[in-house]
């Protein structure tokens, strides 16, 4: 028997003694229908963070708990259930919770695991909770164990229950010259948690044709702690891939065996052509299908490449300029001078049309389709925010990428960083990424281009699904 929405409303208030601030939904029920554990959204109405996802509502449980923790259970339960199972149960709960904060969030968000905390046990309570929503949660099935509750004896939401075989979430990270991202999906395609981290990789490369040490630190971090990230979420060690940085620099071996000693793959550094192929893949199939000729326009960190076809890309081209390394090899002033960015349009300029000559049909694609870091962060200009639900899909016209330039090439680099939609760690790579994008936009004569958030992250975990 299960209440309705107000009735929960009313028994949940109820059994806290006050009325949650945040939004909820009851997860975990008794044979009566009556709430035993809620799972809170990872962000109270206020926007303050909400660490503990699953919470213990129910009376007689709470109570159970409460004597249990009384009589030194929070101790017992620390000596009792090994530390690594510990850590991985906080992992897990993180994961989960960090996955349903909104990407358009810029405030503080929740940290620590189980009841808010990074290691050890601290509240039984919250313990039990996720172990009677989840199922694998150890410290919960130790506390159960000897209160004498037993799961079969509730109502558990469908999907919640993580113990339920299904097909194991599958993660890809991509290396770029810029960032380092990651994504996870569950065994359907659904997304589970996607993320994006600027680490440079590429920096510097332009003049020294090698990766930067201190770039390289970081990177071999954040691939150990996506992997963390991943394991936690059920997925077996990330398929990884690296671009146009590795494979121009002169010590990519050295980069990828660190990192293969760190997320426990090596990366498969992507020639040109998979790189588009994979892009291609991730880009249109979060898109609607079209009926005629694609051309497809990826402006990364390290490289530029054009794509088009239908089904699949029949012409794949690449210019070993980025946001990234143009930025470094031509905007040497701050804000450039004129010369320096007709220098970095011109090598979009030369590249596309080089194309156009050689392959005229670019010119009659029925749709332009736009994606990676640029050709967002220009959406986000356009719309004046970065939120990734509406950059999605956005329309962007040739004409908006012109004024944003005109706006952003004639600012100091202090003053951008306050543009509206412009994300403070693109700042200083913006002007060059908007000129290789106007340089292919005008050649290949692109009026508008349709946004898309899929990429190369998308192809890889699509292959990975399609291999099973």
């Amino acid at each position: 028997m299960h209440s309705s929405a107000d009735a929960d409303d009313r028994r949940v208030a109820e059994l806290l003694g006050r009325r949650p601030t945040g939004r909820y939904e009851v997860v975990v029920r008794r044979r009566d229908g009556d709430p035993v554990v809620i799972r809170n959204h990872p962000l109270l109405d206020d926007g303050t963070p909400m660490p503990t996802r699953y919470w213990l509502v129910g009376a007689n449980e709470s109570a159970m708990v409460g004597r249990l923790e009384s009589d030194g259970g929070v101790a017992r339960a620390e000596a009792a259930v090994p530390r690594d199972e510990v850590v991985a149960a906080h992992r897990r709960h993180a994961a989960e919770r960090d996955a349903a904060v909104p990407a358009s969030h810029g405030g503080p968000r929740p940290s620590g695991g189980v009841g808010g905390t990074r290691e050890g046990v601290k509240c039984l309570h919250a313990h039990l909770a996720s172990w009677l929503a989840r199922g694998d949660d150890p410290v919960g099935a130790w506390t159960a164990s000897q209160l004498g509750v037993v799961r079969g004896d509730y109502d558990i939401a469908p999907g919640t229950d993580a113990t339920t075989p299904v097909a194991r979430p599958v993660a890809a990270i991509d290396v770029g010259t810029n960032s380092t991202n990651l994504l996870v999906v569950a065994g359907d395609g659904s997304e589970l948690l996607r993320e994006f981290t600027t680490t440079r990789l590429g920096q510097g490369i332009a003049s020294s044709g090698a990766l930067n040490d201190g770039a390289i630190d970081d990177t071999v971090a954040c691939l150990a702690r996506y992997r963390s990230l991943a394991t936690a979420l059920g997925a077996d060690d990330p398929v990884v891939a690296t671009t146009e940085a590795c494979r121009r620099a002169t010590n990519t071996a050295t980069f990828l065996d660190r990192a293969a000693a760190a997320c426990g793959t090596r990366p498969e550094v992507l020639d040109p052509a998979r790189e588009a192929a994979l892009t291609w893949r991730g880009a249109l199939g979060r898109l609607p299908t079209f009926d005629g000729p694609t051309l497809l326009v990826d402006v990364g960190g390290g490289s530029t490449e054009v794509a088009f076809g239908a089904a699949d890309p029949v012409l794949t081209a690449s210019l070993a300029h980025g946001a990234v390394t143009v930025t470094e090899a031509e905007l040497h002033h701050d804000p450039p001078r004129p010369e320096e960015l007709l220098n970095a349009i011109g090598h979009a300029s030369d590249f596309a049309e080089d194309l156009a000559r050689q392959h005229p049909e670019l010119l009659a694609a029925g749709r332009a389709v736009g994606v990676a870091g640029t050709v967002a962060t220009m959406a986000a200009l356009d719309l004046g925010r970065f939120d990734p639900a509406s950059i999605h899909g956005h329309v962007l016209s040739r004409g908006a990428v012109e004024d944003a330039f005109r706006a952003i090439a004639t600012e100091a680099i202090g003053d951008r960083r306050h543009n509206p939609g412009l994300p403070p760690d693109r700042a200083d790579i913006v002007v060059g990424g908007c000129c290789l994008l106007l340089g292919v936009m005008r050649k290949l004569r692109i009026e508008e281009l349709t946004v898309s958030l899929g990429n190369v992250l998308d192809g890889l975990v699509v292959e990975q699904l399609r291999a099973r």
